[in-house]
């Protein structure tokens, strides 16, 4: 009942963040947003391993680490998350939370092309219907403005980063504890991320009412650090049956986009998550057969 528990809260925290953004960038740049969610993030995180915690095994990296966290906090959070935080200001709440479930099947074709071997059949057909389900989702949302093309794009690519990103971490053999390595990843990509913020955020508009702090606090606290603490101890307990918890995300995220937002669900929004969940359970297949 444990794991289910936190299985479930997982996924209702991770198909929250869409939503929150939406509310977030109603009071403030999309970049501000997102560099003031890192840092909250990452000084409550690396806060907890080095001054409360104080255990000995949060340590400071060594230069090796050094070098390997920053590269994954720019793919995992500078890139992907900076991508994704503005794309939702040109795309329905939604299909944020829904294309975020293609980050498995996006994985396995990553990990294919990495490892210099041919996809597997299965693998190819996951991502084709993964996508068209997106395609399918997204299309009535065109015509009334609440999604764009342009925006869908931007958050394809975000997927695409957060997907090498997760290849990368996967292929490091890391000594350093989970919580450590987020707190770092988190701020190292915060770091990264805030000369484009500077460069190309309009301060001026940035209103800092009620809604932008409930925003920036539910996605530092609720979502970076509660819901990764949560993936991190799927991930310990069982990999595959983790992943499976991403099944849930399209579901929680359309209920929350039509609950807070007004967002319509539509007999396309029905089939298209349905499409992407039937991609998600082809990719993943082999390994739950195993």
């Amino acid at each position: 009942m444990k794991n289910i528990f936190i299985g479930l809260l997982f996924a209702m925290l991770w198909a929250s963040a869409s939503v929150a953004t939406k509310f977030g960038i109603l009071s403030s740049p999309p970049l501000i947003l997102g560099n003031l969610r890192f840092f909250i993030a990452g000084f409550v995180l690396l806060g907890f391993c080095y001054l409360i915690s104080r255990d000995k095994q949060y340590r400071l990296p060594t230069y090796t680490e050094w070098r390997q966290l920053a590269i994954f906090g720019f793919l995992n959070t500078t890139v992907y998350l900076g991508l994704y935080v503005y794309a939702m200001k040109y795309t329905a709440a939604g299909i944020g939370s829904l294309s975020t479930s293609t980050n498995p099947l996006l994985i396995v074709l990553l990990s294919s092309w990495l490892m210099g071997r041919r996809p597997a059949k299965a693998e190819i057909i996951s991502i084709i219907i993964g996508m068209l389900g997106i395609a399918l989702a997204t299309y009535p949302l065109l015509k009334n403005s609440n999604t764009t093309i342009s925006g869908v794009a931007i958050l394809m690519l975000s997927m695409v980063a957060v997907s090498f990103a997760s290849v990368y971490y996967a292929r490091i053999q890391w000594t350093l504890p989970n919580l450590l390595i987020n707190g770092w990843q988190v701020t190292l990509g915060g770091l990264f991320l805030l000369p484009f913020t500077l460069a190309f955020s309009d301060f001026s508009a940035l209103n800092f009412d009620h809604r932008f702090i409930s925003s920036v606090l539910w996605l530092s606290l609720s979502v970076s650090v509660a819901g990764l603490i949560c993936w991190f101890y799927l991930l310990k307990i069982d990999t595959v049956k983790a992943s499976l918890w991403l099944f849930l995300c399209p579901l929680f995220g359309f209920f929350y986009a039509w609950w807070l937002l007004n967002e319509p669900i539509t007999l396309y929004t029905v089939f298209g998550t349905c499409l992407v969940i039937v991609g998600l359970y082809i990719g993943q297949r082999k390994k739950l057969k195993a």
